[in-house]
């Protein structure tokens, strides 16, 4: 029997269950690949705040990665809540050792509840450390606004949508996918901005659906796709089908109408 592709995980957890690792490995298992862990930070939060967050020291981040790679073929690395900037540089030190792997990073920047979760250095590292090793990013729309230094716009046009992806790939990401989800309209749309490519739009009716931990999601559903040999554009289709079915579950037991989150 073949083995499953296998993705790393470099995240925080959630003690809620919401997001973090514990969502990233429950979206691997249903997209049929393995999860190896790296845990960067302990978060103590609920859906309304951030109570606390201890990070693991960066140096015991970087050995979690080593041990990870000698332990299994790795398929794609998934990065998450990164905690500062000691262990952003941690982060990239580890994977600088693993040329050719798909990596794909969420940068998590702050909690749904408001919750900083990266400072500004580690921001800053983030940009410069970790970009040339990203092979797709996957900010939502403030996340976009932060990292280029922009304010972020409750509504931006499809013009601005693209500019700040742009400045991301000259940064040194090697795509980027802008989620649509804090958008206002009937339309969620996300799209895709690469190299030398048109920038392609992937779209479809906003639900009336909120769950915490989608952004998790997405990017571990689009890991474990390109783990097993999807190309990036067809990674992204699947990431989002998962994050949607997810969402349609969310609003069949809730029974009334939500705004997306993260």
């Amino acid at each position: 029997m073949a083995q499953r592709p296998a993705v790393l995980v470099i995240a925080g957890s959630d003690s809620s269950g919401g997001a973090g690792l514990a969502r990233d490995v429950r979206t691997l298992e249903a997209m049929g690949a393995d999860a190896l862990c790296a845990l960067t930070a302990v978060t103590a939060q609920t859906d309304a705040r951030v109570l606390g967050v201890h990070p693991v020291p960066a140096e015991h981040v970087r050995l979690q990665i080593e041990a990870a790679f000698a332990a299994r073929t790795i398929g794609a690395v998934k990065i998450g809540m990164l905690a500062g900037r000691e262990t952003v540089e941690a982060v990239a030190d580890a994977l600088r050792s693993a040329p050719g792997v798909p990596v794909v990073l969420d940068p998590v920047l702050r909690a749904s509840s408001g919750g900083v979760l990266l400072e500004d250095a580690g921001c800053e590292r983030l940009r410069a450390r970790l970009l040339p090793l990203t092979s797709l990013l996957t900010p939502n729309l403030p996340e976009a606004a932060w990292l280029t230094g922009d304010v972020p716009d409750p509504d931006p046009d499809a013009a601005r949508i693209i500019g700040w992806a742009q400045r991301l790939l000259a940064d040194g990401a090697r795509a980027v996918l802008i989620k649509g989800g804090h958008a206002a309209g009937r339309e969620a749309a996300d799209v895709l901005v690469r190299p030398g490519a048109e920038p392609l739009w992937l779209s479809g009716p906003r639900l009336a659906a909120s769950r915490r931990g989608t952004g998790c999601a997405l990017a571990s559903a689009i890991a474990a796709a390109l783990a097993a040999g999807a190309g990036l554009p067809e990674a992204c289709r699947r990431g989002r089908a998962h994050v949607r079915a997810l969402l349609e579950e969310a609003g069949a037991s809730a029974g009334g109408p939500e705004q997306p989150s993260r």
